[in-house]
């Protein structure tokens, strides 16, 4: 649906247009002729990664005629970051209104939950982005406002959640190596920082005024470094104890992608604190990487259920 939308709004040529559609009918075919067997890892991890591969479409539908013009790419984040902001508004403005509406019903003895949630509240999940997104297109300088003082105020947030983080590990005792579903987690909460990261950057790159906000990046860049570090240890010692396994291959592909990210826009911003560049190199940094992961994710959506064998 967005990706029509973007494509109509773009202007696309016919010959895009048909691109984007042959390519999402594929996915979506593909994805479901897949063979039906019981507890494949390449079938959840086709299905994960197939989002991240239809992210990619829209994506092209976004930058239109510029897919190589770095400064649409990182609109491309920024519209991200302001769609993520201000569907989270609607769904929070959306759970009061239907706490208060069922409430309201409740008190005169009539109980629609059931009705309200499958025939409203369904409806109102999946227009939140589209509506979200229709804010955000039409009303650029309220949404471009809030975004840059959600990403200043939640980076050094983070910043200081991560090092004492790390510092709890290592009392706990917990670890990654032998515990599966802490690394896991550990991943996920890697890729939740490094797109806070991004995102950050995307949303002031224009707007920073001085070093401290370039020092909080560049800290936090560190410290996902190291998380990075761990994890990819982690789970390369997993492999070596117990075998390649799907998940084990896909964890260890996006790792190495995302460090060798990481590392790069360390890299910049180290660069922009020594004064020998400037804060925009940090952001085409992010966006001519972009094409890696979407080459990633076709990899593991609709190669990797052939390279295991539907495991």
């Amino acid at each position: 649906m967005l990706s029509a939308y973007f494509a109509w709004k773009n202007k696309l040529s016919t010959g895009k247009i048909a691109f984007i559609v042959t390519t999402t009918l594929v996915a979506v075919i593909f994805i479901n002729f897949l063979p039906h067997v019981k507890k494949s890892d390449t079938l959840i991890l086709s299905c994960i990664h197939l989002v991240l591969f239809l992210w990619s479409i829209l994506g092209f539908a976004f930058v239109a005629e510029h897919r190589n013009n770095d400064e649409k790419r990182l609109s491309y984040l920024r519209y991200n970051g302001d769609l993520v902001v201000m569907t989270t508004l609607i769904l929070i403005a959306g759970g009061l209104m239907s706490a208060i509406t069922n409430g309201l019903f409740s008190l005169i003895g009539i109980h629609i939950e059931k009705f309200y949630f499958q025939y409203v509240g369904i409806f109102g999940l999946t227009a939140a982005p589209i509506v979200g997104t229709y804010l955000v297109q039409t009303n650029p300088q309220l949404v471009g406002r809030v975004s840059p003082v959600i990403a200043k105020l939640f980076s050094p947030l983070v910043l200081v959640m991560l090092v004492i983080y790390l510092l709890a590990i290592v009392y706990s005792g917990k670890s990654p190596y032998t515990d599966r579903d802490f690394l896991l987690m550990f991943n996920a909460l890697l890729i939740g920082v490094m797109a806070i990261i991004f995102f950050s950057i995307a949303e002031t790159a224009k707007n920073i005024t001085n070093s401290t906000e370039i020092w909080v990046l560049f800290l936090l860049s560190v410290v996902t470094i190291v998380l990075n570090g761990i994890a990819l240890s982690a789970i390369l010692f997993r492999i070596s104890e117990w075998g390649i396994t799907p998940n084990r291959a896909a964890v260890l592909g996006g790792n190495v992608l995302i460090l060798i990210h990481l590392i790069l826009v360390t890299l910049k911003l180290y660069r922009v604190l020594s004064k020998k560049s400037d804060i925009n190199g940090v952001g085409k940094t992010i966006a001519f990487y972009l094409p890696v992961y979407c080459a990633w994710t076709i990899i593991v959506t609709f190669i990797f259920p052939f390279i295991f064998g539907y495991k």
